[in-house]
């Protein structure tokens, strides 16, 4: 049975889907504890702030994001809590994961097709391969 368990999420309908995954997991053991990790990309973050948006703008559309998230385990009882980190979303992940000893990463997936994948790399492909716990990528 997983007791800490990390969900990485972006908001999307694939992270939302790891979200009912672990919800899953956590209903089976009463000492789980599940952590959503929502990762700031450089990259992205520069851009918003480029196209004139203030950071109180910035910050409402990410928490845009997770509340849905954070919905999904509060309604269902999951003792769980939010981080945000900054950094490239795959290695920030890896290294959160591996240096927290997490017990299970779940991660979504957005589908890329071979050529995509091949030229662009997936953030799951970087996690699961790079993550010691085991990884559970929910399509």
């Amino acid at each position: 049975m997983y007791e800490k368990i990390l969900v990485a999420a972006d908001g999307s309908d694939h992270s939302k889907r790891a979200a009912h995954e672990a919800v899953r997991m956590a209903k089976t053991n009463p000492q789980a504890f599940v952590t959503l990790l929502y990762v700031i990309d450089y990259e992205k973050a520069r851009t918003e702030i480029l196209h004139g948006q203030s950071s109180d703008e910035v910050h409402l559309e990410r928490r845009k994001h997770l509340v849905p998230l954070e919905e999904i385990f509060r309604s269902a009882g999951i003792n769980f809590e939010t981080k945000t980190l900054h950094g490239v979303p795959g290695p920030t992940i890896v290294k959160h994961a591996n240096e927290t000893g997490y017990d299970v990463v779940l991660i979504g997936s957005r589908g890329l097709n071979t050529l995509q994948e091949m030229v662009l790399g997936s953030v799951s492909h970087k996690v699961a391969k790079r993550v010691e716990a085991p990884v559970i990528i929910v399509k």
